[in-house]
């Protein structure tokens, strides 16, 4: 019966188990209310900082985008490119760059792409910060000094011991088998690291000890101590070249900024003035296809009346065929003003104005019609010698060899000579307001003893001369430290010449493509004058009849053609100019910029002020047993002075064959070499193109930083000479019809 039972049971029990499963059992928690609000099913999840920023006026009042259908503005912004270049520059806190990103300018087709390098990589963009911060950096040229800063130490303890002794007690002991003590210890030091590597210190000990051993004199006494060190290093870390090698190397890292600065720079500006001679050719653009636009509507309308009339030269095939001609022009209007108003939003972006504020900017500034030929070695030396990368990795050369002197230094053995003198004293007390004349310790008068003056007396001195060797067996570490350096030397070196290498290549390809850019200017101009000719030939006959209308049609598109083929090479000339300057490192001097360091607080110039006279009023000490080498060979020279006739400077006068006087085109070119290039259109109401249009204005932009850009004085552009000649040239004429500067509307 009990065996039945217990087989019953134990089946109940692995039937249990198995409906159970292997479910986990929760705790049970006594008082359980079931209220868990304070339960969280994450541990992590997206907040909004708490950061109250306000927003630039330009962005909380931004209007509505110009757009084709909603074309509407207030006025036109009638900018130079003095101007432009003058306003990005007092808003560059950040400095704004389009990166990569090209317009392509294809017979009035742009891709246009905004800008999204800040956003996407907002800690790589430098700013004017940028050098102030490397400044003040732990790796800075103030963080390094401060290893030569003297230092102050001090401590205090004070210890209470209660202690049970191993000793044997046996009749009158002279020491109990508990030890009561009270010890007190304080020690101040000062410090000081010379360049040379010695360390000078003096310090003060001071002792109280107090117990209960019988054999002291006094229950209680005061020690003190004043010690003077020097250790010197003989072998390794010994001399002034090697320590200032901290030094050095933070101020090369702060070169190295500054040229990440002036590349920074100069990039912003090349790429304002490339956004700005976009935004010149979409204008001419846009004309060119009005132009095109109003040209075939009135050849539709022709047809279509006589069509309508039932004349000759009225046929449906002829008035779709100039209808589908008109649309193609409208078409392209439209894509014009869609590139101009894009266009015109990244000028915007890099002058760091609104997206748009009711006005619409219109460049006001020629481009340059001169041809500038530059002598080659003078550009190419000046090419790599101005470069802002060159000028970077040449610090980064000298930074490895800075580094190599120290690691090599690392393979003498530490050898140190240590030298101390102390003076002492011990007494019942430690100090007092007046001697007491008490030595301790004293048979006759135990008590009463000054700590301080038996030290005073001179009673009790000590000194310790010595030498500390430390040699590592093998110096597998430093060796492979040094080796590493000379490796690190080897490849930059081999990294500066492909970059000077390359910096040639580059400079060969923007002087390349100036000659060229020069040569289609010419080119373009006469297919634009044979193209206008070709227009009116064909429209005479095909009014006489004889000539079907899609000949004229088709010229009116290949002159519409050649216009902008006419605009986009006199911009691209324009820009090929500006490569050659970008490469040669003198694009900044070209606008008339100059970087220098910001302004400081005045705390800052008085505090400079009082060190400059403090070490006028001091006695110079040459401590130093060698003198560093010397690693600059001085400040940058911003602004080369350019001599008449050097490089930069014109060396072709104006052809003025090119212009187009008393309103007649010149004839075509008929031989293999093309004419030269013509003036583009005339001046806009209210303020002209002009052709000799001065220097660049000065402007400044400072920051609470050590950096600063400053338009300094006004420089001779040498490709715009401003002569009578060239400000005739601006007259517009009937083969390069004039730019019309009224309403972008589409009526």
């Amino acid at each position: 019966m009990i065996r039945r039972l217990s087989i019953r049971c134990a089946l109940s029990a692995a039937a249990a188990v198995w409906l159970a499963g292997c479910n986990p059992a929760r705790p049970f928690f006594l008082h359980e209310s079931g209220d868990l609000a304070h339960y969280l099913d994450v541990a992590t999840e997206m907040a909004e900082p708490d950061v109250s920023q306000p927003h630039l006026a330009e962005v909380e009042f931004a209007e509505r985008p110009l757009t084709i259908t909603n074309p509407e503005f207030r006025e036109f912004w009638d900018m130079s490119l003095e101007e432009a270049v003058s306003i990005s520059l007092h808003n560059s806190k950040v400095i704004r760059s389009l990166g990569q990103v090209r317009q392509s300018r294809q017979l009035g087709q742009a891709a246009v792409v905004p800008p999204e390098l800040l956003t996407l990589n907002p800690d790589a963009t430098p700013t004017v910060f940028d050098p102030a911060i490397q400044e003040t950096d732990v790796t800075g040229v103030e963080a390094a000094l401060s290893a030569f800063d003297a230092q102050f130490a001090t401590s205090v303890f004070w210890e209470k011991s209660d202690r049970p002794q191993n000793t044997n007690v046996v009749g009158d002991a002279v020491f109990s088998r508990i030890l009561e003590r009270d010890q007190g210890n304080f020690q101040a030091e000062l410090s000081k690291r010379a360049a040379t590597g010695t360390q000078w210190f003096l310090r003060n000990v001071t002792n109280y000890d107090q117990n209960n051993n019988n054999t002291r004199a006094t229950a209680s006494d005061w020690f003190t101590a004043f010690e003077m060190e020097a250790r010197h290093p003989l072998l390794r870390g010994g001399g002034a070249q090697v320590n200032r090698v901290p030094v050095m190397l933070a101020r090369i890292r702060s070169d190295i900024t500054l040229a990440d600065f002036e590349a920074a720079v100069r990039n912003h500006v090349a790429d304002v003035e490339r956004s700005y001679w976009d935004l010149y050719f979409f204008y001419r653009n846009l004309h060119t296809a009005k132009v095109g636009r109003d040209s075939a509507l009135a050849t539709w309308k022709r047809i279509n009346a006589r069509l309508v009339e039932g004349t000759e030269g009225g046929s449906a095939g002829d008035e779709a065929q100039s209808r589908e001609q008109y649309f193609f022009f409208r078409s392209r209007v439209e894509e014009a003003l869609r590139d101009l108003y894009k266009s015109e939003n990244r000028l915007r972006y890099l002058l760091g104005l609104a997206a748009t504020d009711g006005r619409l900017i219109r460049p006001s500034t020629d481009p340059t019609l001169a041809r500038i030929q530059f002598e080659w070695q003078d550009i190419l030396c000046e090419s790599l010698v101005r470069s802002a990368e060159l000028r970077r990795q040449r610090w980064r050369v000298k930074q490895h060899e800075m580094e190599l002197i120290a690691a090599r230094n690392q393979l003498l053995p530490q050898l140190d000579a240590v030298a101390l003198y102390r003076w002492l004293g011990v007494g019942d007390d430690l100090i007092s307001g007046s001697r007491r004349g008490l030595n301790f310790p004293d048979p006759a008068e135990i008590d009463g003893s000054l700590a301080f003056d038996e030290l005073t007396e001179g009673d009790y001195q000590e000194w310790r001369l010595g030498l500390n060797l430390n040699v590592p067996i093998g110096f597998r570490r430093e060796l492979a430290t040094v080796r590493h350096h000379q490796l690190l030397i080897a490849r930059a070196k081999a990294r500066l010449e492909d970059m000077e290498l390359e910096v040639t290549h580059q400079m060969t390809d923007a002087v390349q493509t100036l000659d060229s850019e020069y040569v289609l200017a010419q080119t373009n101009f006469n297919r634009l004058v044979a193209a206008e000719r070709q227009v009116a030939a064909v429209r005479a006959a095909y009014e006489a009849g004889r000539v079907p209308v899609d000949l004229l049609l088709d010229a009116q598109r290949r002159r519409a053609d050649a216009e902008i083929a006419h605009y986009q090479s006199v911009v691209e000339y324009n820009l090929a100019l500006l490569q050659v300057h970008l490469r040669k490192g003198s694009l900044l001097e070209y606008n008339g910029i100059l970087l220098a360091e910001g302004p400081w607080p005045e705390k800052a110039y008085s505090d400079a002020l009082t060190r400059a006279r403090q070490r006028d009023a001091s006695q110079y000490l040459n401590y130093g047993y060698t003198r560093p080498g010397v690693i600059s060979r001085g400040p940058v020279q911003q602004h080369a002075a350019q001599e008449a006739g050097g490089p930069g400077a014109p060396q072709t006068p104006f052809d003025e064959t090119w212009q187009l006087e008393g309103g007649t085109a010149p004839e075509p070119e008929l031989i293999p070499t093309p004419a030269p290039v013509p003036t583009p259109a005339g001046p806009p109401p209210g303020g002209g193109l002009d052709v000799g249009a001065g220097p660049r204005s000065g402007a400044s932009v400072s920051s609470p930083s050590t950096s600063r850009i400053v338009r300094g004085p006004a420089l001779t552009r040498p490709d715009r000479p401003a002569t009578a000649a060239s400000e005739a040239a601006a007259e517009p004429s009937p083969a390069s019809p004039g730019f019309e500067w009224g309403s972008l509307g589409l009526d």
